[in-house]
């Protein structure tokens, strides 16, 4: 990756506003158990970070996907998982395949006022009966008239209790499973919406719900693209959040390595610091290593996705070594640090509780093995 000054000057403003607008108030979120959106999202609209790969006619940047990963990277910063999350999911989960495939009409009603931060977005694909197996979803949109008539339900919904429309992946028709998808826009204040908070392990900052679709119509000029190419379209939109979820996680496991590095100093046992005992330094300094085959990995897939390739393998491997390795340094560092480990308030044990859904959200492991496994030719049954 080649940086250029304008890398380094949003890397700097995404870290200061993390400082100043994030850190100061995340232990108030927490306790409620969601954050501002609207509010925060607002303040980062005026500062162009929500729209930095979007075309400038709709507000955005209209830079390459490398400033928006920059972005992604300095947002490790945050003590907490769910606000990261929950930016990602505004500019890399429900707006990529609206921005690149909506009509002029939708990005204008929608894609401008969520770059703006006027609008807060989430992204309806997984359900009940099929998290990662998005081919398996229930949920239907049948045409009446000109409008689509929408049932069902979604689960694990980020933003979507402060959502005001939401990016929907239905089934149209009754065809095969890969091509009887649409992405369709949904505005969440229609009628026959109904919200329903979940409270999760970790996250908390992150606001969860399940969503449920009854009698829900909304016009069919609200469908992104073509009518079944919603599937297709989705996978797309997945290259971008695992590459973003993969790039969030790179300062933030620096940054637990380094308080990790600073406790064990200053903390004796026996006469010594804890971080003089070989199996400690020698630890940190293999964990740290990894972090940066990690961060080499996700440079190079975003060069490539950049430069207009195929990145479906090294995103999916991406995913999987992050999500991996956030569990790996979360559970190595905690045991260092004993007890102090153990307390809810602990950075260590947050990051703990809340990197363990990088392995589940956004295509599990298991998900990311099939889909290098398939593009490797050894998957039975399933050529590269």
């Amino acid at each position: 990756m080649k940086f250029t000054s304008e890398h380094t000057q949003i890397a700097d403003t995404v870290r200061k506003f993390v400082a100043n607008e994030i850190n100061p108030f995340t232990a108030e979120w927490e306790k409620a158990g969601m954050f501002p959106a609207r509010a925060l999202f607002k303040k980062m609209g005026d500062l162009g970070l929500l729209g930095i790969k979007y075309p400038t006619e709709f507000g955005g940047m209209g830079l390459d996907f490398s400033y928006s990963m920059v972005m992604a990277e300095a947002l490790g910063d945050c003590n907490v998982g769910g606000v990261p999350m929950a930016i990602g999911v505004q500019t890399d989960m429900c707006t990529p395949a609206l921005a690149r495939f909506g009509s002029d009409e939708l990005r204008t009603q929608y894609l401008a006022p969520a770059i703006a931060g006027d609008m807060v977005g989430c992204i309806g694909v997984s359900e009940v009966t099929g998290g990662s197996d998005v081919a398996a979803l229930k949920t239907t949109a049948r045409k009446d008239g000109g409008d689509y008539v929408i049932n069902g339900s979604k689960m694990w919904i980020t933003n979507g209790m402060q959502a005001d429309w939401c990016c929907l992946l239905a089934n149209t028709s009754e065809g095969a499973v890969h091509k009887n998808k649409s992405l369709i826009i949904v505005p969440m204040d229609a009628p026959g919406i109904t919200r329903q908070k979940i409270e999760k392990i970790g996250m908390h900052s992150s606001d969860t719900a399940q969503l449920f679709f009854d009698n829900v119509r909304v016009p069919q000029r609200n469908l992104i693209g073509q009518e079944g190419m919603g599937f297709m379209l989705q996978m797309l939109q997945f290259q971008e959040e695992r590459l973003y979820g993969a790039a969030s996680s790179l300062r933030s496991l620096d940054n637990l390595i380094n308080l990790t590095i600073a406790y064990t100093r200053q903390r004796q046992t026996f006469g010594q610091p804890i971080l003089n005992n070989q199996v400690v330094h020698f630890r940190l300094a293999e964990l740290r290593t990894e972090v940066e085959c990690l961060r080499a990995l996700t440079y190079r897939a975003v060069e490539q996705y950049v430069g207009g390739k195929d990145v479906t393998k090294l995103a999916s491997m991406a995913k999987l070594k992050a999500g991996r390795l956030s569990r790996e340094v979360t559970d190595s560092c905690l045991q260092y640090w004993g007890g102090m480990g153990f307390t809810a308030d602990n950075p260590i044990s947050q990051a703990y509780r809340d990197s363990r859904l990088i392995s589940i959200g956004g295509g599990a492991d298991e998900i990311m093995l099939g889909i290098i496994c398939k593009l490797e030719g050894t998957l039975p049954g399933k050529a590269a």
